[in-house]
């Protein structure tokens, strides 16, 4: 490769302008791929304990005893957070006395719902910053080109006879930025898309199990 047509030597050699839009669009790429990979390992982690959670509750142990272990471990993530939720205030309003069934399964299923919200907004977390790259890159990125284009045929007003090899570089220049906008954003729009599926099939999982349980809770409210 000529080194003058060197993509190192073209970056260097583009104009501060142009310099500026390739070093937004290699600091999105960066971002893009550590929410990448850490998203990634998000879901893959909830997909797991949401597949434990479900051995366990469908396993036919006790709901008390499994709620008092979840309460006294801490911090709960997924199916585990929703459960352990809808049984708290299912057990508070319980404990009351006097209260209308339908009155604690409408409480259990609220706080259920809130748990539910709040999860879907952990699992969606930085997930937008994947669509805003995506859709905006290859933008910033013609912008870039069309700025060092510009430039290149700038320069040749100086030229008296104007050749293929004077405006060549200021060409491949501009059209980096072009390349750089596109390596940003088709990573990021294929795992966008990619995740926004298992987001949606993982939280209908969640509300699938909500409305199972709420089932349970039911039954239990009105046999006592």
């Amino acid at each position: 490769m000529n080194a003058d047509l060197s993509i190192l030597h073209l970056v260097t050699g583009a104009s501060p302008l142009v310099q500026a839009v390739m070093l937004m669009l290699l600091a999105a790429s960066v971002a893009s791929w550590t929410i990448i990979f850490h998203k990634a390992a998000v879901l893959r982690a909830a997909r797991a304990e949401a597949d434990a959670f479900e051995d366990r509750f469908w396993s036919g142990g006790s709901l008390g005893e499994m709620y008092k272990e979840i309460a006294d471990g801490g911090a709960a993530r997924g199916l585990a957070e929703i459960f352990r939720a809808g049984m708290s205030e299912f057990l508070r309003l319980r404990r009351q006395g006097g209260m209308d069934p339908k009155v604690v399964l409408e409480g259990a299923q609220r706080q259920m719902r809130v748990a539910l919200t709040r999860e879907t907004d952990r699992l969606e977390h930085h997930l937008s910053f994947l669509a805003t790259v995506g859709s905006t890159s290859p933008y910033v990125g013609l912008f870039g080109t069309v700025w060092g284009i510009m430039n290149a045929f700038r320069s040749l007003a100086h030229v008296q006879q104007a050749t293929l090899a004077q405006v060549a570089p200021g060409i491949a220049e501009a059209l980096v930025a072009t390349a750089m906008g596109l390596f940003a954003a088709i990573p990021a729009v294929i795992a966008y898309n990619r995740y926004a599926n298992d987001l949606e099939r993982l939280v209908t999982r969640y509300e699938t199990f909500a409305e199972e349980f709420a089932s349970i809770l039911q039954r239990q409210v009105h046999a006592a």
